[in-house]
């Protein structure tokens, strides 16, 4: 293979999970790898498509690489989504400070990095090569003006760069190896073979002395940019100001920094309308070969719940107000038909297709989701949860109560047809569908004023209880996962924990015994057994249902359990920080989309109730409401 033939893919591959940190803005994300380059970025938005996408198998990639030997590494501003990437090399030790502008516009993308040469010179060779719909469409009219800002075109999108002045537009491939001559490449200026044509890429060669910085700022939007490029100063200056006005301290939590860090991340997956994205990727296998590969760019209502209750124990209120507000709108605009997922402006998911791509190691292309067709009764009762959570607090206005009039009517109307459930499987009875749509209505009837709705909720939380008891508990004494299926699953373990069961209830405590015997190993916890292979070779380690079995240890009240179980899945991320929704426990490494949600939310909950924060609820004590 020639140079001029060598993929950024290759130049730039897929690199363990564990080694990449996430930028996030609340309309989008960037991907950012140990060789300081961006290998994914979807704009303008979220669900829109990649404009780098190398981490797929796609092309385009935005990288900033030192040109000697390194060793990565990095870390992220306290309580923020600010990065510093860091590479020690031969000469001394450069860092890349960057960061999505933030809160972010919902149409344009605008992209921080400000370079520094911490001790010693440094010399870096930094490549811009967007290229729109996952690779498809190159840069087309890229044009430098007289103060060395270039602006261009990559499919739909219009680029400004300010910062590369002396870059030089080339169609050679992508070089992030050390110790590369900086003196080659197809200059405009100099090389006879060079073909205007292929020049999709800017490539610039920056020195920089001991002590210096150079900033780069890069904005892509759907229309041309208005007005003078940003200040770099004044754009970090206010990203700074607004990191710090988002984030609480949590200094009431255990792991407060980790509880921040978790803050700010779910604070960056979520929109201006509310909407929390599920994870910034899509396609990242959450075991190879094995087709469990999904596009996550999109609003899970279940997930976003979990966010919202995980906020309501914090007492920080903003993220719990964004999850009524859009879960709410949803219930309005869709009653008993919500699907269990959307785009974050609460478009619909579009339908999963594949792109024709390498995929990432292991995994496919996959954009879309099926999920768009499915079922799931338990968001029902998620919903319900979540505006109970907001009306203890005294944040749930007269749209949030008609949205829960809306999904309690719904379950009352639906919950005897069959459901995908939480783990979005084959349509059935699932037990925990049901058992959360119980607690969900008894926490609204409880969070209410007493009368003849409160009476009917708590009537239809009895009657989903009964007739689950009835059908789909074990005559081992714990709940099964279905009517027809005896098998054990860590969903079961989550009603309790919302009140549907007190924790001394025996059914509450053998399903809690029963689980921990079968689908944990060494306080890593599974959410079901797949076939008759070890746990472990049926996938990885779940790490929501990890904090699960914390907060239930909690709740029984066995304090040194409870934190075994924090710390060791606490643990369970990259350097960053970051969680996927499955830890591989052999060899240690990360499977599936990031960062994911649901499992910085739960990991949240558990600093703040671990500690045993003012405002926590206490433990449910009877399975019946008091209320009347």
């Amino acid at each position: 293979m020639t140079a001029i033939e060598l993929p950024e893919s290759h130049a730039y591959p897929p690199q363990v999970l564990r080694d990449y940190a996430v930028l996030a803005d609340g309309e989008r994300a960037a991907l950012v790898g140990p060789r300081g380059e961006i290998c994914w970025l979807c704009a303008p938005r979220w669900h829109d498509e990649a404009v780098f996408a190398t981490l797929i198998g796609g092309g385009g990639v935005y990288a900033v690489t030192p040109r000697e030997r390194y060793v990565p590494g990095g870390h992220y501003e306290e309580g923020t989504l600010i990065r510093r990437s860091r590479w020690i090399t031969q000469s001394g030790i450069v860092e890349c400070r960057e960061a999505l502008a933030f809160p972010g516009d919902p149409d344009r993308v605008v992209l921080l990095r400000r370079v520094e040469a911490c001790e010693g010179p440094a010399r870096l060779r930094v490549v811009l090569h967007p290229l729109a719909d996952y690779g498809a469409e190159p840069l087309y009219e890229p044009h430098r003006d007289a103060h060395g800002v270039w602006t261009a075109r990559v499919g739909g999108l219009h680029l400004r760069w300010t910062g590369g002045a002396q870059a030089r537009l080339t169609d050679e491939p992508a070089d992030p190896g050390p110790d590369a001559d900086p003196g080659t490449g197809n200059d405009p200026g100099t090389d006879r073979h060079f073909d205007r044509r292929r020049a999709t890429r800017l490539v610039l060669d920056l020195r920089l002395d001991p002590g210096r910085q150079h900033d780069f700022v890069l904005e892509i939007g759907r229309t041309a940019p208005g007005g003078p490029p940003p200040q770099p100063d004044d754009a970090w200056a206010r990203t700074e100001r607004a990191w710090r006005e988002a984030v609480p301290a949590l200094d009431h939590t255990v792991a407060a920094g980790d509880a921040r860090h978790s803050y700010a991340v779910l604070r960056g997956m979520t929109g201006a309308r509310g909407g929390m994205i599920a994870a910034a990727t899509t396609s990242l296998p959450e075991r190879a070969e094995e087709g469990r590969n999904y596009d996550y760019r999109y609003v899970w209502i279940r997930d976003q719940c979990y966010a919202g209750q995980a906020m309501a124990a914090v007492g920080h209120y903003p993220l719990l107000d964004a999850a009524v507000g859009f879960i709410g709108a949803r219930l309005h605009e869709d009653g008993p038909g919500i699907t269990p997922a959307y785009t974050v402006d609460g478009g619909p998911v579009p339908d999963q297709r594949e792109l024709d791509l390498a995929g990432y190691p292991g995994g496919y292309d996959r954009i879309g989701n099926r999920v768009n067709r499915q079922f799931q009764l338990d968001a029902f009762g998620e919903a319900l949860l979540l505006f109970a959570a907001a009306a203890r607090a005294g944040r749930l206005d007269g749209d949030g109560w008609k949205a829960a009039e809306i999904a309690a009517d719904a379950i009352a109307r639906r919950w005897q047809e069959p459901d995908a459930g939480i783990w979005e499987l084959d349509a059935r009875a699932w037990t925990h569908s049901r058992l959360i749509c119980s607690g969900g209505l008894r926490a609204m009837a409880d969070a209410g004023p007493p009368g003849p709705q409160a009476r009917k909720w708590r009537a239809l939380a009895d009657t989903l209880l009964d007739v689950t008891t009835a059908t789909a508990l074990h005559p081992d004494g714990h709940w099964q996962r279905a009517a027809d299926d005896p098998a054990l699953d860590a969903a079961l373990l989550i009603p309790s924990l919302r009140g549907t069961l007190p924790a001394d209830d025996p059914r509450t405590r053998a399903t809690l015994r029963a689980y921990k015997e079968r689908l944990t190993d060494h306080h890593y916890a599974y959410r079901f057994r797949h076939d008759e292979r070890p746990l472990e070779e049926a996938e990885g380690a779940f790490v929501l249902c990890g904090f699960a079995m914390a907060l239930a240890e909690h709740q029984q009240g066995r304090e040194v359990e409870a934190y075994r179980w924090f710390e060791r899945n606490r643990a369970a991320c990259g350097p960053a920080g970051l969680y996927s929704e499955e830890y591989d426990i052999t060899q240690r490494q990360l499977r599936g989309n990031l960062p994911q949600s649901f499992v910085h939310a739960m990991m949240l909950e558990c600093a703040v109730r671990l500690a045993g924060a003012d405002g926590v609820p206490e433990r449910p004590t009877s399975s019946r409401g008091d209320r009347t």
